[in-house]
């Protein structure tokens, strides 16, 4: 019976919050924010990336399972090898767990095959390629706010709905835009309508007047902006400066379109634009409470970029609560098996191609007269289902999805 009493006893001392607490590695979770702080994705990331995580930290307590969670931040500088140097840099020395945010697409690619052979977490929600659940999927990473082909699936039919059945692509010259536009180009396609044509431009160019005298050239219905950041600003400027929507000739498409940017461009210059999304902060009072405290932080709204940072890691910091342990294979494993229900998403679940599947929303750039008050931007033309937002898995390139 002493036997047994000392056999039940390390049960459950094994089973005790004690024993979860030496399953944190180095006893601290650590988060790694890398994001763009000062180029042309800042405003889309940067800071606001940043704050969403710490925002999340502070109301899971500040610690997991007993043990302190740090927050660091790196500047990737949209440099593939400084963000390859720092991943490695990070996981290996600083033993950080996971890391978050990554915007721009190529340092999103890069940084989760880094995760992986590092087996460590990485979560994006800055960039947008959908190759980040294709053909480049790993076990380690997740992609959660939105992807280019969801982006597609939303913009893109709605203007096919209105007859604006004819395209012309102005396109950013990397990954994320290529991505945008051969997921956008497909759902034209399938759904009647034609490419008249594409060209590509630097991320960094400062001038679009040859590739916008050439998209007005095409006399296509819709000259589509495959790109972000301010870029995209400027070229949807440049567009309205050479009267390329002047009378209906020609109508300006964005296929990635932040909340910063129509507060950048003003509702003169973006009205009319229709854009698909994954959050917008007046949709609902559990939205506009979150934004509410983003504000007065950030003093500027959030976008699905700042909401997916502050939702993916409350989902990352549950499960390891939930799993006990802050091992990747483990987590990653909770993660999948456990649903998202708050501000950002209701049933959300992460699927095995690392896909975080929830609603997605299409939404058209109010008229100055609509608006009635700051930051009041957004009428919602159509609520897309998950399921139906996102490639399916019969479709997916993934490695890691059993067909």
């Amino acid at each position: 019976m002493k036997t047994t009493a000392i056999a039940l006893a390390t049960t459950v001392a094994l089973a005790s919050p004690a024993f979860a607490q030496a399953n944190i590695s180095d006893d601290v979770v650590r988060i790694g924010v890398m994001t763009d702080m000062s180029g042309q994705f800042s405003h889309e990331s940067g800071e606001g990336s940043v704050t969403a995580v710490k925002m999340a930290v502070e109301d899971f307590g500040g610690k997991v399972l007993g043990k302190p969670i740090e927050v660091i931040v790196a500047d990737h500088q949209n440099r593939n090898e400084v963000a390859i140097a720092k991943a490695r840099e990070w996981y290996d020395v600083g033993k950080v767990d996971m890391i978050a945010n990554l915007i721009n697409s190529s340092i999103a690619l890069a940084v989760t095959n880094v995760a992986q052979e590092k087996n460590r977490i990485a979560i994006v929600n800055g960039s947008g390629s959908s190759r980040l659940t294709g053909d480049s999927c790993t076990p380690n990473s997740i992609h959660y706010a939105y992807d280019t082909y969801a982006l597609a699936q939303g913009t893109g039919k709605a203007l096919i709905k209105e007859g604006l059945n004819s395209w012309y692509f102005l396109t950013a010259d990397y990954a994320f835009g290529h991505a945008l536009e051969g997921d956008t180009a497909n759902v034209v396609k399938a759904n009647g309508g034609t490419v008249a044509g594409a060209i590509r431009y630097p991320i960094d160019t400062p001038d679009h007047s040859s590739f916008l005298l050439q998209a007005q050239a095409s006399k296509a219905k819709v000259v589509a902006v495959a790109g972000s950041g301010t870029t995209f600003i400027n070229a949807v400027k440049s567009a309205k400066d050479f009267g390329l929507t002047d009378g209906g000739k020609q109508s300006i498409a964005g296929l990635l379109v932040w909340i910063t940017d129509i507060d950048s461009m003003g509702l003169n210059t973006a009205q009319g634009l229709v854009l698909t999304n994954g959050f917008y902060w007046d949709r609902d009072d559990e939205t506009r409470a979150f934004s509410k405290r983003f504000y007065e932080r950030m003093k500027r709204m959030p976008h699905m970029g700042d909401a997916g940072d502050y939702s993916s890691t409350m989902h990352y910091l549950n499960a390891i609560k939930a799993a006990g342990t802050d091992d990747a294979k483990t987590v990653m494993a909770k993660m999948r098996e456990m649903p998202v229900n708050d501000f950002f998403a209701k049933n959300g679940r992460v699927r095995e191609d690392g896909r975080f599947v929830h609603d997605m929303y299409v939404y058209e750039v109010k008229k100055p007269s609509e608006s009635k008050y700051p930051w009041d931007y957004y009428k919602l033309r159509a609520v897309i289902p998950g399921d139906e937002a996102y490639r399916p898995l019969s479709e997916s390139k993934c490695p890691l999805v059993k067909k």
